[in-house]
């Protein structure tokens, strides 16, 4: 496969790919997880091994039209699978960013990460989640920071965030000190969802207010904008399913959001282009929770919202950072720059196709 190499500061992004691995397997067990506040049992990890066969092609620049945000992520650790370095390291070959979600805890693979070429790591981004009271009771905690440590020191982007569970009320400042000691910056917080109600409420027994002003403390972008869209239906022109797409990565079958339209398997026909069309007015889910990224990078061009970098960067006691330059300039692109937008009478068609589409027949096939 041809190495790209660094991208210059003027790359605009093509389009914003949310990669699903469907696992659930994970080495932490955290009351306030989705995974075992719904029952989840499956603790083998996912075989990915078409996936690391066909990744670099099915989702080649030539392919998708040029450099695009990849997003990956389980629905349990995302370093559990073996196969996940080579599947990486072929996406960013190809000259494309790469965000990981991890727990942090898995030195092995960060050390594997860190023998990337220097222009592979600076496009690389982790997203770590501090799950504090967990790495207490594994003894994990130096781990996780020494985890973080290594990454930093060869040049990999990352960002730190908090689960805002009621269970750390308690531990707030802790959290705060020892952060600032080990990351020389707060970590950001996120806004956790009960996905075993309809609608994904928050997940916390505070009042809105109540909450709001407890975790607003760590001075988070990404909280203030999370708690801002969160429980709000999205009823704009979204590009989802144009300007990006979500990815089972095992099965191949992409979609144009978590609940859109069914558009086709990223490894059926690799050399043809991708099937893609807008969600537009009719998106299914009762609101955005994932609105960080997905309205950040600008799937919905007129809303305003604040850069996706703002909502991950820290800037530390000594002036460093935790983007590179590149992930930096990355992150801040919106993608209505390498993108068309639709006149008023193409929003009109492509309404009438999201909802009457062959999508419908892929989906009777069962390709999910």
């Amino acid at each position: 496969m041809e190495n790209i190499g660094s991208m210059e500061s003027s790359v605009k992004m093509k389009l914003f790919v949310e990669c699903i691995i469907p696992s659930y397997a994970c080495n932490m067990a955290c009351e306030y997880c989705y995974v075992p506040l719904s029952k989840k049992n499956h603790v083998k990890p996912v075989d990915l091994a078409e996936c690391k066969e066909k990744i670099g092609d099915a989702l080649s620049q030539k392919r998708l039209g040029g450099p695009c945000m990849v997003n990956i992520c389980a629905m349990g650790e995302t370093l559990i699978p073996t196969e996940i370095i080579d599947i990486v390291h072929d996406i960013l070959a190809d000259g494309h960013y790469v965000m990981l979600v991890t727990n942090g805890t898995l030195t092995n693979r960060f050390e594997k990460f860190c023998k990337f070429p220097e222009e592979y790591r600076h496009r690389l981004f982790f997203k770590i989640s501090f799950h504090y009271l967990e790495l207490k009771k594994l003894k994990k905690l130096n781990i996780f920071f020494e985890n973080i440590k290594m990454i930093r020191t060869a040049g990999i982007s990352f960002t730190v965030e908090i689960t805002p569970d009621d269970s750390y009320i308690p531990y707030i400042q802790e959290m705060k000190e020892i952060c600032l000691e080990r990351l020389g910056a707060l970590p950001h917080v996120t806004v956790a969802r009960d996905e075993r109600v309809r609608g994904y409420p928050y997940l916390s027994k505070l009042p809105h207010d109540d909450f709001v002003r407890t975790w607003d403390s760590f001075d988070s972008e990404l909280f203030r904008f999370k708690d801002s869209i969160f429980g709000m239906k999205r009823k704009e022109f979204c590009y989802s399913g144009k300007w990006g797409f979500v990815l089972n990565l095992k099965t191949g079958v992409y979609k144009q959001c978590y609940k859109g339209k069914v558009l086709g398997n990223i490894y059926h026909n690799i050399d043809e282009p991708l099937h893609l069309y807008p969600t537009g007015c009719n998106c299914l889910e009762g609101h955005c929770y994932n609105g960080h990224a997905f309205l950040g990078f600008g799937l919905i061009p007129e809303l305003k919202t604040p850069d996706f970098a703002d909502q991950r960067n820290r800037v530390c006691v000594d002036g460093t950072q935790w983007l590179s330059k590149e992930m930096e300039q990355f992150m801040r692109c919106r993608l209505k720059e390498s993108n068309r937008e639709y006149t008023p009478q193409q929003k009109k068609k492509a309404n009438i196709r999201s909802v009457n589409c062959i999508g419908r027949i892929i989906e009777r096939l069962g390709l999910y």
